[in-house]
């Protein structure tokens, strides 16, 4: 034989809250609610719990493979949802609350889901979502009281079981999300319980989060954000104390609970620390616990970061990920001699990196260079759901879209997008949709959305129009027409009037000039 003579050990993402109920037990999960208070429990009731979320969906004919959907925020309800799904080998599907109740159920309808389980306060929109999806045939509401079945009346008719509790391939699909692709149609990126695990591994490394038993994580960045990139497998794999701030994401919610429970590791994209520091700066206060930040999702102001160290004396670490990637590529280590906000900090073990032109050829140096950016690695994408085709070329690299830079000690730096996609506060915004929507006016001869640098959100869309001649029309009416029909917060912050369109040599608008004409503030 030439195999190692060693135990085989399937690598399932269970086997994280397995380890930190036997072995952390007493760990705390704190939940932060509306009124100020905060709910506590610990991953020893979270893992029986979430057995029992297993229990449950087994007797609605849930099995392995199938697709169960999340509408929710951080709080330990949802993780013990999530736990429950991929638990019992079926596919966590979550859900971005900030999109349409149309848009979700597109991509409900893709996954498949006949699950669907949601936060209280969310139930309107689970509902809308619920009948525009004719798969969904349950609904459950966390916490939920009335006409609409709870989630914990429910759980309290079945007893704890095994459900088949970790017992499959670890290649079985875990996860599913959606990002916008660069068409605007939004793909699907379906995980495995192997790709979670290994990832979760490459997290615990010293030069890249490196999270311990003593650490409190403040996870503010959401779990339907590229599941929460990773955090909710890492803490329990290390038993780190877990602090979920559920909805509440402003400045003066966010401080008063990291103060109070002594949060050491936060963890979100820029526009939630600038509301931090904003708050601090305005209202006073101090977080002598806290030692490190960790900013992903859309790029870092040096301002900012700046502002965070002085202001806080934390260390800001820097990093750089998409949802494909499961999601982190790359980040700054703690031990890093310099730190720089544009940098993307250093790829660990287990992700690889490569500059390559336009067509895909590698580029004969790889240093000091700017390059198209791809990676590949154990926890890339490889098929994108519902796809034939592969998302990989053909030596096997992902091509992520990014233009980047690679110094001679191997820092990265994301120098640009090759695509459109507009990201603000670390969300993507599609201009595709807005500018069909504005195409289809009858007064409107040509428009354009552009990203517009923005100190709070990174980027904010901006409407560019031209007019048809002797056709008038106001700024509000365009709004107004996109108003409903995508999430509000896609809506462009501004209208900018222009007599011709610039055109590039393919007759096609030219919004390279226009991003240097009025990208900037």
């Amino acid at each position: 034989m030439n195999e190692g003579a060693m135990q085989r050990y399937a690598l399932t993402l269970n086997k994280f809250l397995d380890h930190a109920a036997k072995w952390h037990p007493r760990a705390v999960v704190v939940t932060a609610a509306g009124d100020g208070t905060v709910e506590r429990s610990d991953y020893a009731t979270l893992r029986r719990r979430a057995r029992r979320v297993s229990a449950l969906l087994a007797r609605r004919g849930i099995g392995k493979g199938d697709r169960v959907a999340t509408l929710a925020w951080n709080s330990r309800a949802h993780m013990e949802v999530w736990y429950g799904i991929m638990g019992m080998g079926a596919v966590c599907h979550t859900l971005n609350p900030r999109l349409t109740a149309e848009q979700s159920a597109e991509m409900a309808r893709q996954s498949g889901a006949t699950v669907l389980v949601a936060s209280a306060d969310l139930a309107l929109l689970a509902e809308r979502i619920a009948k525009l999806t004719p798969e969904v045939e349950s609904l459950f509401i966390i916490d939920g009281e009335g006409r609409l079945p709870g989630l914990n009346a429910a759980l309290e008719e079945v007893e704890e079981e095994a459900a088949g509790w970790g017992e499959f391939d670890e290649n079985l699909a875990s996860g599913l999300c959606f990002t916008s692709g660069t068409t605007g149609a939004p793909k699907g990126v379906l995980y495995s319980h192997r790709s979670g695990y290994l990832h979760t591994l490459r997290l615990l490394q010293a030069d890249v989060i490196g999270l311990t038993s003593a650490e409190t994580v403040l996870v503010a960045v959401p779990m339907f954000h590229a599941n929460a990139w990773g955090l909710p497998f890492a803490a329990p794999a290390v038993g780190a104390r877990m602090v979920l701030p559920g909805r509440y994401l402003d400045g003066a919610s966010l401080t008063r609970l990291m103060a109070r429970e002594g949060v050491t590791l936060a963890v979100g994209v820029p526009t939630v620390w600038l509301g931090v520091l904003d708050h601090i700066e305005e209202e006073g206060g101090e977080l002598p616990s806290l030692k490190r930040i960790l900013v992903g999702g859309a790029p870092m102001p040096a301002a900012l970061m700046k502002r965070l160290e002085q202001r806080l004396g934390v260390v800001v670490q820097t990093s750089w990920g998409m949802t494909e990637l499961s999601p982190l590529g790359s980040i700054t280590p703690v031990s890093e001699p310099e730190r720089d906000a544009a940098s993307a900090g250093r790829v660990a073990v287990g992700v690889d990196l490569l500059l390559t032109d336009e067509y895909g050829t590698a580029l004969p140096r790889q240093r000091d260079v700017e390059g198209h950016l791809r990676v590949r690695g154990p926890a890339v994408v490889a098929q994108y759901l519902g796809q034939q085709d592969s998302a990989l070329d053909a030596q096997g690299w992902f091509a992520t879209g990014d233009l980047a830079r690679l110094d001679e000690d191997g820092r990265l730096t994301i120098t640009g997008r090759a695509k459109d996609l507009i990201k603000s506060g670390g969300e993507w915004i599609n201009p595709a949709e807005l500018e069909a929507i504005a195409n289809a006016l009858p007064q409107i001869a040509q428009v354009a959305v552009i990203g517009r640098a923005d100190p709070r959100w990174g980027e904010r869309p901006l409407l560019v129009v031209e007019t048809k001649a002797d056709q008038n029309i106001e700024d509000q009416e365009i709004l107004d027409a996109m108003r409903g029909r995508v999430a509000s917060w896609w809506l462009p912050d501004s209208v900018v009037r222009v007599a011709r369109m610039p055109l590039a040599a393919t007759g096609k608008i030219d919004k390279k000039r226009l991003r240097a004409a009025y990208g900037h503030v």
